[in-house]
């Protein structure tokens, strides 16, 4: 029996426009890939709404679609693509630059990645030190560069025929920043732009005005950005589907796919060492240590929310966290994640986990993109406004109500995720009760 009252979900008919501030490394690898991919030159590797399947109904029926046939999402055809940024080039440049893909799969859509060129970005040096750029906005107020952004949003729709539009932000990170009295209510961070409040930061004018133009914001980054109540405010006033915080792509990644596994066999957890090297720009900006906080909390807190040592005091209590980001710019977006992992088995015996991640950060970023704008797209049709906590398998740092932990554990949000879809379909959820019936 399917639920009763199946959500209305308007069709995906059209140009949908992902537009996303920051064209560097991940931007680039994520659109190259999709025109690699509509070209039948790749697969889609690591996408779900492209490769993913979801289970319908009980185990002995056998109806598992494909989740690109389950809902109605756009065709790759009909993705079209542009952004910001602080340096000139266009995105085939930017691709060859960033160094990620190989320069004989770029030749191959060169002429398609030349034509998306990127406008002109609003940056301040105090959030973003270690890097600056030529192609950059100027204005009156801070209001001033987000109505500016406001007119490049419409301005884009129109000249790319585009039906819809959604925000991905692919940008650096910016330095660390607690929320203040601007970013308390709508009136008053509308204030803080009018008056050029120091404590908004480029992303949150991103945000503001996609949200003014009712365009779903993804936050890629650990900034501070749609998570503070002005913002949300927006987004329930727009009626405009927000999520973040942070692309769960390397180290964090595995995290999620080992700790609960360590939770679930009731193995203790001594101390967790984690560091990185990396080269690409990220690398680069995280060599400040104020933009190094930012990322630093996002990548602490998963732990202590899927391990909850307040609930197993003798298994993590004591549990000792650490992370580093080291630049190495020899290593490029190839980063490297290496982890130990003194864990603790019967009558508190020692054992050790040792885990090296050779992997390339933007190639593990990119579908996560692609998801991101395709579901909040499909969101926004539905009618789901305001924070999607649904989407929370794609993030570092899940956005979540007031009072309500964030969900880490990868496994737990997949099954948040697919029970979502099958409830806006009018399908039964899955829930794991009666063994002969489910998984």
């Amino acid at each position: 029996m399917g639920l009763e009252g199946k959500v209305k979900v308007a069709p995906a008919k059209g140009r949908l426009g992902i537009l996303t501030p920051g064209m560097g490394a991940v931007s680039t690898t994520f659109v190259a890939g999709v025109m690699a991919v509509r070209k039948g030159l790749a697969k889609p590797i690591g996408s779900l709404t492209e490769m993913g399947t979801i289970r319908l109904g009980k185990r002995t029926e056998n109806r598992v679609p494909t989740i690109r046939d389950y809902i109605d999402l756009p065709e790759l055809d009909n993705l079209v693509f542009g952004g910001w940024d602080i340096f000139e080039e266009n995105m085939y440049d930017a691709a060859i630059k960033a160094g990620v893909l190989e320069k004989d799969l770029l030749n191959e859509i060169k002429d398609e990645l030349e034509q998306v060129k990127p406008m002109k970005a609003v940056f301040e040096q105090k959030y973003v030190k270690n890097i600056n750029g030529p192609n950059v906005k100027t204005g009156k107020s801070k209001m001033d560069l987000a109505e500016q952004l406001i007119e490049d949003i419409k301005n884009f729709k129109k000249n790319n025929n585009c039906d819809r539009l959604v925000a991905v932000w692919c940008g650096s990170t910016e330095v660390y920043c607690e929320p203040s009295a601007v970013h308390a209510t709508l009136a008053n961070f509308e204030q803080g732009l009018r008056d050029s409040s120091p404590d908004i930061a480029p992303s949150q004018m991103y945000a503001y005005a996609c949200l003014k133009m009712g365009v779903p914001y993804c936050n890629g980054a650990p900034n501070l950005t749609v998570d503070i109540p002005a913002i949300i405010e927006l987004a329930r006033e727009t009626q405009t589907p927000i999520t973040g915080k942070d692309f769960k792509t390397g180290q964090t990644l595995m995290k999620t796919i080992l700790a609960p596994g360590f939770k679930a066999r009731l193995l203790g957890i001594n101390g967790w060492f984690s560091t990185n090297i990396l080269g690409n720009r990220d690398g680069e900006v995280l060599d400040d240590p104020d933009a190094f906080k930012t990322k630093e909390v996002s990548k602490l807190g998963v732990l202590d929310y899927i391990l909850q040592p307040d609930k197993y005091p003798d298994l993590y209590a004591n549990l000792y966290h650490k992370v580093r980001i080291n630049y190495y710019p020899p290593r490029g977006d190839n980063k490297e994640g290496w982890d130990n992992i003194d864990i603790a088995g019967w009558l508190g015996y020692p054992m050790q986990i040792k885990v090296d991640f050779l992997c390339r950060d933007s190639i593990l970023a990119a579908p996560l993109v692609l998801d991101l704008a395709l579901f909040s797209d499909f969101a926004k049709r539905a009618g789901m406004a305001g924070n999607q906590e649904w989407l929370s398998f794609y993030w570092k740092s899940p956005q979540t109500p007031d009072g309500v932990y964030p969900e880490h554990d990868i496994f737990i949000q997949l099954m948040k995720l697919k029970n979502t879809l099958r409830y806006v379909n009018g399908d039964e959820l899955i829930t794991h009760l009666g063994a002969e019936y489910y998984d």
